[in-house]
């Protein structure tokens, strides 16, 4: 009997030996779904991603990277020609020979690089040293001008405020001590424009709560003699607080934040600054809320929205936004004596905007005309109004398709330039630059390839550069004149050093919203080892905008966050655009408007639950969920709300509770507090209904939105006794620095423990293999 018993015993320990084994990840496992990200991809991609480097009104140069290293191509573009713009194996060994070092002449190793007009001079930057080569005669010098770290040309060293440069070129426009300078970019002399600014009540103040810094908000006028911008009125908004965590006394941060609800919100005084005599003059309307028609605030990217100047700069055009985003005043204002007259108004429902990319609206000072966008219609189309009188003349663009951005005025043939979605069959997030008369005849499609298109006018605005793709196909890169006809063929992306090492592109999909009827679309990733026979977990990568979604950018990229590198690890990974985001129809976005909680979640559970119906190995019994700032928000949502759908949810960062979320935002798309329970959406309100695994992370310095979004959901799980686990990064703002290798690691680790049952390596570390092409 001793030896049957020894035999069940040893097979018995064989099993779970075997058990053990497929229980767990290994550092190798882990080593491949990094391979998966993007800086480990890029390497294996050539002739992609056109840069281009403008020489002169349409002629450019541009760099692109190939198997080798690298390749300088001249483009003249009346020409309709392509060639190097230098022999690099010339300029390689002539370099070679003055610095004594071996240079390669596919992998130049240039900084700054600069052609003259005449394309025969190059000039750039090796070793912190300033050199010239002579392209026809192949004649290297060197000026010997050593290079100053951080020493910019435009400012003495060790000044620190950042100014804003006028069109001539010739001095630049900075806070100090809450008002407005100018600084001389010919002999560097400083002069002070406004007297009057205080703290909390300075001029041409960046601070919306959730963005902030130390540039001047302002648009100069063409004559670059006046400067419209505002005086900001922060005085009564509520403080801000974040603490530091150090050795010794914790280091306090303070800001103006306004909430929603807040009695006291930024209010901006418009006003035109005089350069040459400096004054002021206040514009006589009252002040208005720090908004905008493209976005929660006035600044974009640092310029000031919604102005236009006349071309002589004695009138301003300008919108003034309402608090919640309803009503859109169009104004013009007399620059000398700040008189402002009303020119027309737009009052929507829920809120208005002017675009997505920029501004939409113009102001077409030689005719007296504004071309307005709007979504009256349903559609986002432009309309053309006398400038005048306010009375609208026609509208321009008409049709199932929306204007995104608005790229060229052509005055003088009365025609339009912009980008539209809608119109491709395939998808409708697929951008194409089109055109139109004013008087709405005669539109065209300019780019007719399937695909999405990334458009860069020449700065003659003759000709454009567009790169299409499709998130599963590689782009092709071409220069067109401004008629759309096909001029030159720049690059065609060759991607097969990046199939040889076992990447797969990504799926797009196609699925019904929970209505049953509209149609979704969005990318599935799966493992490049997929067994159809096996059930795998599905990761939902969420984001619910509602002023974006998750999916971002329809064009090609070979590696998008660390989807792929979890489908690598043994799940299915989606991210869906969700009804509610925009792009689509004003109705598509407005559906979430006033509730802003639903964060398309009936959606992304029918979306499974229909890619689970076509694909067997999906397994709806294994559901989990993350995203980050919104889609940390959603994904608590799923959490509490679906907790026996959705099984295991990472929160990175959410705003968890908008009434602890800057007001500019909540105020537009769920409407004022006292018209929108914003109580009633505050995911801490549903945290005991919580049965699954969730992990909460935020970092403690997060500026954008404040950490105590996440810390009322911590109360509420410890008050209702439930189970959780928190990460929080001490001294990390929104998106945790250089941290986020460590937060990637720690979801991959969360995800394989608690949805998939297997056990992750310990403490593995996340590496990228940098480009030798870089």
């Amino acid at each position: 009997m001793l030896k049957p018993i020894l035999a069940i015993l040893l097979l018995g320990s064989l099993v779970a030996n075997g058990q053990q084994a497929q229980s767990s990840l290994t550092d190798q496992d882990y080593s491949k779904a990094a391979s998966f990200l993007g800086p480990n991809l890029s390497k294996y991609i050539d002739r992609s991603f056109v840069r281009p480097n403008w020489i002169d009104g349409s002629d450019f140069w541009y760099r692109v990277l190939t198997e080798k290293g690298s390749e300088y191509v001249l483009v003249e573009a009346k020409e309709g020609k392509r060639r190097p713009a230098f022999d690099q194996e010339k300029l390689a060994q002539a370099l070679s020979k003055q610095t004594g070092a071996a240079i390669d002449g596919d992998n130049l190793p240039f900084r700054q690089i600069h052609f003259s007009e005449d394309k025969k001079m190059l000039s750039f930057i090796y070793n912190g040293q300033d050199w010239r080569y002579d392209i026809k005669n192949s004649q290297l010098g060197s000026r010997a001008i050593p290079m100053l770290k951080g020493q910019n040309a435009s400012r003495k060293v060790g000044q620190k405020e950042p100014g804003v440069l006028s069109p001539d070129k010739t001095k630049e426009a900075f806070i100090r001590d809450y008002n407005l300078w100018i600084r001389s970019r010919v002999d560097g002399r400083e002069t002070q424009l406004t007297f009057d600014g205080i703290k909390d009540f300075g001029y041409s103040t960046d601070n919306a709560g959730w963005v902030h810094s130390d540039r001047a908000i302002l648009a100069w006028s063409p004559d670059s003699k006046k400067i419209a911008t505002y005086k900001q009125d922060q005085r009564n908004v509520n403080d801000m607080y974040l603490v530091s965590t150090n050795v010794g006394a914790p280091k306090l941060q303070s800001w103006k934040y306004e909430l929603p609800g807040d009695t006291a919100i930024f209010k901006i005084h418009r006003c035109i600054v005089y350069v040459d005599q400096p004054k002021v003059v206040m514009l006589q309307v009252p002040a208005d809320p720090r908004r905008s028609t493209l976005s929660d605030n006035i600044s974009d990217r640092g310029r000031m929205n919604d102005v236009y100047w006349s071309e002589d700069g004695s009138r301003l055009a300008f919108v003034s936004t309402s608090r919640d985003h309803k009503i859109e005043k169009v104004r013009m204002a007399d620059a000398a004596t700040g008189a402002v007259r009303e020119v027309f108004q737009e009052t929507v429902p829920t809120q208005f905007e002017s675009g997505w990319d920029a501004v939409n609206w113009r102001y077409l000072d030689k005719t007296k005309e504004i071309v307005w966008f709007s979504e009256r219609d349903n559609y986002g189309h432009l309309y053309l109004y006398d400038a005048t009188d306010g009375k609208l003349k026609n509208q321009i663009t008409k049709g199932s398709y929306v204007v995104t951005e608005l790229l060229k005025v052509d005055n003088k043939n009365r025609t339009l330039y912009f980008m539209a979605c809608g119109l491709e069959k395939k998808n409708p997030y697929f951008a194409q630059l089109c055109s139109i008369k004013m008087d709405g005849s005669d539109f065209k499609v300019l780019t007719p390839e399937t695909g999405n298109h990334t458009i860069t006018l020449s700065p003659d605005g003759h000709y454009f550069v567009d790169a299409y793709s499709q998130p599963d196909i590689a782009p092709v890169t071409l220069l067109r004149s401004l008629d759309g006809k096909k001029t030159t063929p720049l690059e065609a992306a060759n991607i097969e050093r990046l199939k040889a090492t076992g990447w797969q592109p990504v799926t797009p999909v196609t699925v019904k919203a929970a209505d049953g009827k509209t149609d979704l679309y969005g990318l599935l990733y799966l493992p490049t080892h997929l067994d159809p026979n096996k059930k795998y977990p599905i990761i939902d990568y969420i984001y619910p905008g509602p002023q974006g979604g998750s999916v971002g950018s329809w064009s090609f990229t070979p590696s998008r966050g660390d989807h792929q590198s979890l489908a690598e690890l043994g799940f299915i990974v989606l991210q869906l655009e969700g009804s509610s985001n925009p792009l689509r129809t004003k109705s598509f976005h407005d559906m979430s408007y006033g509730h802003m909680a639903t964060n398309t979640l009936p959606d992304q559970i029918a979306a499974i639950r229909q890619l689970a119906a076509e694909r067997p190995y999906i397994d709806t019994n294994e559901v989990g969920i993350w995203g980050h700032s919104g889609g940390g928000f959603a994904t608590a949502a799923a959490m509490f709300k679906y907790p026996d759908f959705f099984k295991v949810g990472i929160a990175e960062s959410g705003n968890h509770d908008n009434r602890n979320y800057e007001a500019d935002w909540g105020e537009r798309y769920n409407g004022l507090v006292s018209h929108s329970d914003y109580a009633a959406q505050a995911n801490e309100r549903y945290a005991s209904q919580l049965k699954g695994k969730l992990l909460l992370v935020h970092g403690l310095m997060d500026d954008n939105v404040p950490p105590s979004n996440t810390m009322l959901v911590v109360e509420a799980l410890e008050k209702a006794g439930k189970d959780f686990d928190l990460i929080v990064f001490p001294n990390s703002r929104h998106g945790y620095g250089v941290y986020s290798n460590y937060m990637m690691r720690r979801r991959w680790d969360y995800f394989v423990r608690n949805l998939a049952g297997k056990q992750p390596p310990k403490e593995f570390k996340i590496e990228y293999k940098r480009d030798p092409r870089n």
